[in-house]
């Protein structure tokens, strides 16, 4: 199914993962806003409201670049009217803004569990409670976490208690959202990636180059949201994906495009549950 036509409000898009999708759809046709904070060129982060809107409208599509905070509600509310009075609507809203911080809980700053708190889950639930009236009026209205399977063990909780709890709230808003919008027909899914995937945020606060040639790149998360997209919102909601294994499901057979060096054992993600088994006779797998 092409996504021509079709708007989506994706938060954090300025770069990563959420510049991805956006111009996976955008190839389609699509109209797009991308809400983020950067409006000015960082030292050590590519990219902007901008730049992300000029790459969206090369690839086929159409963009609004709106200067967002998530943490702030006038912000968000503001963000989510002017998407859909400049489009007509609004099919698809896509969570992916979040905060990091991999921290034990001695070492942890309260201002920075806050903002991972305030991003991550307040964000993510904010967003979607001001998009609901306008996904209702949609034809086939999905809302997509970037955000875990929700694997209650204690390995993924103990090493970053306070980036755990921060991120596992964006995926308890996919499991409550999607019972709470299943008689509006609007899906609610989360999309994991089973490795980690070359982002700035693995360059700079998690590995360097070693870890982002140990990546997968982020078009693999871009064309696994493409095809929950295409998905029936009414038949297709509450789960929770790892993009390997989803996308294998739905015919994929060759993964080794998106590795960013072949000759690199890939690096696993976190959050990723013993009993999630990577697809078996592809190519380019884990």
């Amino acid at each position: 199914m092409s996504l021509k036509g079709k708007t989506l409000f994706i938060t954090g898009g300025s770069r990563g993962i959420g510049l991805a999708i956006a111009l996976r759809a955008a190839r389609d046709g699509a109209n797009v806003t991308i809400a983020a904070k950067t409006a000015e060129p960082h030292p050590k982060l590519p990219g902007t409201i901008y730049t992300s809107a000029a790459e969206i409208e090369a690839a086929g599509g159409k963009c609004l670049p709106l200067m967002v905070d998530v943490r702030d509600e006038q912000s968000v509310a503001e963000a989510i009217a002017k998407t859909a009075e400049t489009f007509g609507g609004i099919d698809i809203v896509v969570n992916n803004a979040s905060a990091i911080q991999l921290s034990n809980t001695q070492t942890t700053d309260m201002k920075r569990f806050d903002l991972m708190h305030q991003i991550n889950t307040r964000g993510t639930f904010m967003v979607s409670k001001y998009a609901i009236p306008h996904l209702e009026k949609a034809e086939n209205p999905h809302i997509l976490m970037l955000s875990p399977p929700l694997d209650m063990k204690t390995q993924w909780f103990a090493p970053h208690l306070a980036y755990s709890i921060a991120k596992y709230g964006m995926s308890l808003c996919v499991l409550g959202l999607a019972g709470e919008l299943a008689r509006k027909g609007i899906a609610v899914n989360a999309l994991w990636p089973r490795t980690t995937i070359a982002t700035a945020a693995v360059q700079n606060l998690l590995g360097g180059d070693k870890m982002v040639q140990a990546s997968r790149t982020p078009e693999i998360l871009a064309d696994a949201a493409h095809m929950i997209f295409s998905k029936s919102s009414r038949e297709f909601s509450g789960h929770f994906l790892i993009d390997d294994s989803f996308m294998a499901g739905e015919g994929v057979t060759d993964f080794s495009p998106y590795r960013v060096d072949p000759s690199v054992p890939l690096m696993p993600d976190f959050f990723v549950p013993a009993d999630s088994l990577p697809p078996q006779g592809v190519k380019g797998g884990v």
